[in-house]
């Protein structure tokens, strides 16, 4: 009879002990969550920590939603990839390759205490050290300098070729605009600035060029594309031909001294000073290849043909009127036709 009279008793202790733990009638039960920047229990969603209706934080509508619920709401909407548009393509980056950070466990604590239907603002931080170099980045592969016309030589003639517009990124501009879009929260395509590079304006008329052919021995000069002049010259023979190539004038000498070069043809000759028998004639210039130039010669009749020991022979009076028109630095082309 004992052991069913205490078993009796102690069920009935125990349902006291429930009944004495309720809470009264009205009352509510403590919370037991804790609010913290590490978060907050998943286990616990008091009525206390639902946020005020109609909040927005960064644009995101988080009214009513649980605080670790908006947390997550907030995160998502600020880690959705920037879109630039440059050069009518699309290109996607992600917040986070830029180095941004948000801060919304610190939008959602304000948002607590917040009127219905408040604006919160969320802290973004965005360093600009990852910003500049994603522009960087996008510049090396878009950027193009641009390049002047220029004279260039088509079948032994020269023409003028087309300029090409260069283009490069505004860096400053683009850094600055997403920067604006990333602390914002702003996802609507972003256009990267861009300026269009004019080449600059290259005066062909004043640049002068000179073509000698060897197989007609002519040399005609150039002002850019229009021949001003065209002169029969004498060029090398065939033990001693001209040198075929482009090359520059890199010295121009009135009344010259002909000096013997340490050539076979040479030996035994002396210098020559200025005067009617001068080798030179009267003008020198002297070309990028070594003891080749332009120069006139008392020897008229080897005009026309190759007679030379390499050098471009003038009449005198032809020499003396190109010396005057043309600069050290003239270009020289010399063809085979």
């Amino acid at each position: 009879m004992r052991r069913p009279l205490l078993a009796a008793s102690l069920a009935l202790v125990a349902a006291l002990l429930v009944v004495s733990s309720a809470p009264a009638a009205g009352e509510s039960p403590a919370p037991s969550a804790v609010i913290a920047d590490v978060g907050y229990r998943p286990d616990v969603r008091p009525l206390s920590l639902l946020l005020p209706r109609g909040v927005r934080i960064a644009g995101v509508n988080v009214g009513g939603l649980q605080t670790d619920t908006a947390v997550t709401f907030v995160r998502a909407s600020v880690a959705q990839p920037l879109v630039l548009v440059l050069a009518g393509r699309y290109i996607r980056v992600s917040p986070a390759d830029l180095g941004m950070i948000a801060y919304a466990q610190s939008a959602v604590r304000r948002a607590l205490a917040a009127s219905p239907g408040h604006r919160v603002e969320l802290e973004v931080r965005v360093p600009g050290v990852g910003v500049r170099r994603f522009v960087d980045r996008l510049a090396a592969g878009y950027d193009r300098a641009a390049k002047p016309r220029r004279l260039a030589m088509r079948n032994f003639r020269p023409v003028l070729t087309a300029g090409v517009t260069g283009q490069r990124i505004k860096r400053s501009a683009a850094v600055a605009a997403i920067t604006r879009a990333l602390t914002a929260n702003d996802r609507r395509a972003v256009k990267v600035p861009v300026l269009t590079v004019v080449p600059a304006v290259l005066k062909v008329s004043d640049t002068s060029l000179i073509v000698i052919r060897r197989a007609t021995n002519s040399l005609e000069l150039f002002r850019g594309v229009k021949l001003v002049r065209r002169f029969g010259v004498a060029t090398g023979q065939v033990a001693y031909p001209t040198p075929l190539g482009s090359f520059n004038i890199v010295v121009k000498q009135r009344d010259p001294t002909w000096t013997p070069p340490d050539s076979p043809w040479a030996k035994g000759e002396k210098v020559m000073p200025p005067g009617p028998d001068n080798p030179l004639g009267t003008r020198w210039m002297g070309l990028s290849e070594p003891l080749v130039g332009i120069h006139g010669t008392p020897n008229n009749a080897s005009i026309g043909y190759s007679r030379s020991h390499g050098c471009i022979r003038m009449h005198i009076p032809d020499a003396e009127w190109l010396f005057e028109q043309v600069e050290v630095g003239t270009k020289v082309l010399i063809v085979p036709v």
